[in-house]
């Protein structure tokens, strides 16, 4: 698929089926997040991929709003990066995310990011407390995202090439 139709196609999707991923297509999505470009190549991302259901509806709750899905998803992929390997991990983990939310389309699974740096769960606390708590990760390590995924229940309209907001380019100056 050409890149422009898969960034034209790309949708969050927030509600799944109760089909199961094929693992085949989830080892392509996590292989898309391990390939992705990262400042002077330290790679400090690692991935917490989480299939059982209890521990998905336990992280529906990891925000005051916006990660409900994750209790219908058929997993999720818990994207968390070493702080003291580098200062951009932040960056570099988005675009891990990014090449896995850019794969999902391309394999027609739904996925939806499920922010966690910086917010907080249902009770005040904060969302990469909440995590760190569930999954064990390390406190060298700072929770970035989550990206929820499932078989989509429902087929999302893409986007349009003249829906794109062009004024928002400037040439030069602002």
């Amino acid at each position: 698929m050409e890149l422009m139709k898969l960034l034209m196609k790309r949708r969050s999707i927030r509600k799944y089926t109760d089909e199961h991923i094929p693992q085949e297509k989830l080892d392509e999505i996590l292989k898309a997040g391990l390939m992705s470009f990262s400042g002077r190549n330290l790679k400090p991302w690692e991935f917490i991929v989480v299939k059982d259901k209890d521990m998905l509806e336990k992280l529906s709750h990891a925000k005051d709003s916006g990660s409900a899905m994750l209790a219908g998803a058929d997993c999720a992929i818990v994207v968390i990066g070493d702080r003291e390997k580098t200062d951009v991990w932040t960056e570099d983990c988005s675009i891990a995310m990014t090449y896995m939310h850019l794969m999902a389309a391309k394999l027609d699974v739904g996925s939806c990011w499920v922010q966690c740096r910086l917010r907080n769960d249902e009770n005040g606390g904060s969302t990469e407390d909440y995590v760190r708590n569930l999954l064990g990760v390390p406190e060298n390590y700072a929770v970035e995202a989550m990206l929820s995924l499932g078989m989509p229940a429902h087929e999302a309209r893409g986007h349009k090439e003249a829906d794109l907001e062009s004024d928002k380019i400037h040439n030069e100056v602002f």
